[in-house]
């Protein structure tokens, strides 16, 4: 076996991973997994593309498993595919960058350090992220470690599309519309070059549709505004998050109801969206299949929002060419698929219904003036393709990836 490239995506009770053989530049993903169940009782899983598949429990008589368990546990399964010691660079999926980090970046004492001070921004994901960073230079000392932002391809937007109504000093001390899943929209943006060419630089809304959810407008692959803000909690509604809220909300139900700031954050992280909307589930497979009323109405919500977001960014785009669907949800779902488009003419759109429930690559009419794709991300793909970019390597750009 050749060099490969190992991703890592570090969170609160899991850290998700990729391999991907590296040779001549160019990339082939031989396998992805996860440790999952940190914090308590935890099992590995890995799947070879090949189909075979790893699976074990951590050992429980060493207590409840942590980011560097999970990292040994990663190792083990490493070693024994006979793949530790081709390890020529170390990605990883960092939730924040902060005001400064705008492109991924080598990670060195001082890049840790200003993660520290970006904990604030994204205190549930960030201090995570830094766990996963940390255990995978102690089981990879030597290796390039590169961190990936997933708000960097936001920073190309306007000034208009990053800033809040509050005075200037908060925007210059970084309070500000920072975007995420950006590693899934710059993919897209490549990827389109290869599968869409014709309107990879038009006017593009991709809608990143699954447990969590945003929409990006972009223009020449370049990111012009998009639905979440300085955290993943604005713009459209998620499996367990609120998205778009009034301010005034949060203030009666502390002043009113006299929820803490705790209860509050519980509130609209873990516990609203398709799950508090639905009371049944935050998998939209789960509510799809459900014939309980408010099962349909959270599906409801869900779509209604996500079409005002689509009007309100093909205004920002000034025009639309092109909507593409990805993520869980996006991909997998010709239900919310066309709820969404349905009754879209007016935006140039003519959903092609047999094209949409086929899961086809595009789902328009031959007609239809704005086009509407499904197109399948791949953030580990781009976190791999960034790590070897800054660790010196030469890369072969995503939008050829297979």
């Amino acid at each position: 076996m050749g060099q490969v490239v190992l991703t890592l995506n570090a969170g609160s009770s899991s850290v998700k991973f990729a391999i991907f053989a590296y040779e001549g530049g160019g990339f082939d993903e031989l396998a992805r997994g996860q440790v999952e169940g940190l914090g308590a009782s935890a099992t590995f899983t890995a799947k070879r593309t090949s189909g075979a598949k790893t699976q074990f429990k951590l050992d429980p008589g060493k207590g409840a498993a942590d980011h560097r368990a999970a990292m040994k546990a990663i190792l083990l399964w490493l070693s024994d595919e006979k793949l530790d010691g081709n390890v020529v660079a170390v990605g990883h999926r960092v939730l924040h960058g902060g005001r400064d980090l705008s492109k991924p970046a080598r990670v060195d004492d001082a890049l840790i350090a200003t993660l520290r001070t970006v904990i604030p921004l994204g205190e549930l994901h960030e201090p995570f992220n830094i766990l996963g960073i940390e255990a995978a230079i102690e089981a990879f000392p030597e290796t390039p470690q590169v961190a990936c932002f997933d708000t960097a391809f936001h920073r190309a937007q306007p000034f208009v599309a990053d800033v809040y109504g509050l005075p200037r000093s908060y925007y210059d001390d970084g309070v500000r519309r920072y975007g995420f899943h950006g590693l899934s929209y710059e993919y897209i943006a490549r990827r389109l070059k290869t599968v869409a060419p014709e309107i990879a630089d038009g006017r593009i809304v991709v809608a990143h549709l699954g447990n969590g959810s945003s929409l990006c407008a972009i223009h020449n692959g370049r990111a012009a505004a998009t639905t979440m803000g300085m955290t993943p909690l604005d713009g459209v509604p998620m499996g367990t998050r609120s998205g778009q809220i009034d301010p005034g909300v949060l203030f009666y139900l502390m002043k009113v109801k006299g929820m803490s700031v705790q209860a509050v954050s519980d509130l609209i992280h873990h516990n609203a969206g398709l799950k508090g909307m639905s009371g049944l589930s935050q998998d939209m497979r789960a509510l799809e299949a459900s014939d309980s009323p408010s099962a349909k109405e959270a599906i409801d919500y869900f779509v209604y929002r996500i079409r005002r977001e689509i009007g309100s960014l093909a205004a920002a785009l000034d025009g639309l060419d092109a909507i593409v669907f990805t993520g869980g949800i996006g991909e997998n779902s010709p239900r919310t698929r066309a709820e969404v488009l349905t009754g879209m003419e007016w935006l140039g759109v003519r959903l092609d219904k047999a094209a949409n429930a086929a899961n086809a690559q595009s789902i328009t009419a031959a007609d239809s003036k704005t086009v509407a794709l499904v197109v399948k991300t791949n953030e580990e793909r781009m976190i791999a393709e960034h790590a070897v970019n800054v660790a010196g390597l030469a890369v072969q750009p995503a939008s050829t990836a297979r």
